[in-house]
């Protein structure tokens, strides 16, 4: 029985800490996409913003959008209880979009919140844009973003990646990775063909892309801890055998 025991703290303690290692993994502010996001094209990015306080709602959100990559078009899609605004800068060095020169763009996006809404403790909520074009010359844009939660704390997820091999810093901006145009493909229509699909297989991509490592580690802890049951058992069946009782 004893051993029976050991193997059911076993199963516990690993699902605990399958449980916790999967809250801390998708704890972050990230950013996703329903596909992958072509360079010279447009898409749609989905900023998914969890609560990490227990005792304070997130009331804000703020938004960076890099200057040496600027965006001609960003559109914001509406979220209940929340308002958006835009706010455009000027350009250092005028760009060229859709044949027309453009000499600013969007530099920041603001999510605040209505009073009596907020995002509560252990809730998360989502925030989509419309961007493009995408830039050319580079294969991600990092996208820091403030979280301000009704106690008035700020927190800026703006820490760029880490380097290979080196630990993941503690607040990582959000990344869109971008990707090379296929040959001969036309990747404004593309990427909004591709925007405009189906919005169940969008969330679950969306939500594949943020949340693969939580359930990798998560499962292979409740494997780990099934693992170990099972021997306490087998433990408990050889005992009995060699005392001579019945294994029932």
């Amino acid at each position: 029985m004893r051993t029976l025991a050991r193997g059911a703290a076993v199963l516990s303690a690993a699902g605990v800490i399958a449980l916790s290692t999967a809250g801390l993994a998708s704890a972050h502010v990230t950013a996703s996409t329903p596909s992958p996001a072509t360079k010279g094209g447009y898409t749609k990015v989905t900023i998914r913003v969890p609560n990490e306080r227990p005792d304070a709602g997130t009331v804000k959100l703020q938004l960076t959008l890099p200057p040496e990559y600027p965006l001609a078009s960003v559109s914001s899609k509406p979220v209940p209880g929340w308002k958006v605004e835009v706010v455009k800068a000027k350009l250092p060095k005028p760009i060229t979009s859709h044949g027309k020169e453009v000499t600013e763009a969007p530099s920041t996006v603001t999510w605040t919140a209505d009073a009596g809404v907020q995002i509560e403790p252990g809730q998360f909520n989502e925030f989509d844009l419309s961007v493009g074009p995408l830039p050319e010359d580079t294969d991600r844009l990092l996208l820091p973003t403030t979280q301000t939660y009704s106690s008035g704390e700020v927190v800026a997820w703006d820490a760029p990646p880490a380097a290979e091999g080196a630990a993941e810093p503690a607040k990582p901006a959000p990344v869109l990775n971008l990707v090379a145009k296929a040959g001969g493909a036309d990747a404004h229509n593309a990427s909004a063909t591709a925007a405009g699909s189906d919005e169940h297989s969008e969330t679950t991509t969306a939500a594949a892309g943020t949340d693969t490592t939580a359930r990798y580690l998560g499962g292979a802890g409740l494997v780990v801890g099934a693992l170990g049951l099972g021997f306490g058992a087998g433990a408990v069946l050889r005992s009995r055998r060699g005392s001579g009782k019945p294994a029932a």
